[in-house]
């Protein structure tokens, strides 16, 4: 696997109320903790840790808005997590044609020995 690919980033990506907190921030454009759990399932303290996990990994950037500080997603780091999910996928993709070749070419003598082995029988 590429050493490219950043573990802290999908990490923190893995968490499906992170997700969820990307989703809405790239849809509002912006928001606070607050505005956040007002529309998640998770305390405000919840979605402050959250937003403190995806700013350490750079897909949040934040500036203080008065007492609240507002997150808004870093877009070149989002766009950087979308190019290591696709080149993960390719490396996926390619190895899973190797096991499928593998498994054929197995299939493949073993269908040639049990048909020699009904040649010897006659």
């Amino acid at each position: 696997m590429s050493a490219a690919i950043d573990d802290d980033l999908w990490s923190a990506v893995g968490d499906p109320t992170r997700r969820r907190i990307l989703d809405l921030l790239l849809a509002d454009g912006g928001g606070t903790a607050t505005t956040l759990s007002e529309r998640l399932p998770v305390t405000r303290q919840a979605v402050a840790k959250h937003l403190g996990v995806l700013d350490r990994v750079g897909l949040v950037r934040v500036a203080p808005v008065g007492r609240e500080r507002r997150y808004e997603v870093d877009e070149a780091q989002l766009a950087r997590a979308v190019a290591q999910l696709a080149t993960l996928g390719a490396t996926w993709d390619a190895r899973l044609q190797r096991i499928k070749r593998i498994a054929e070419r197995i299939q493949q003598s073993a269908t040639a020995m049990d048909t020699n082995e009904g040649d010897d029988h006659s």
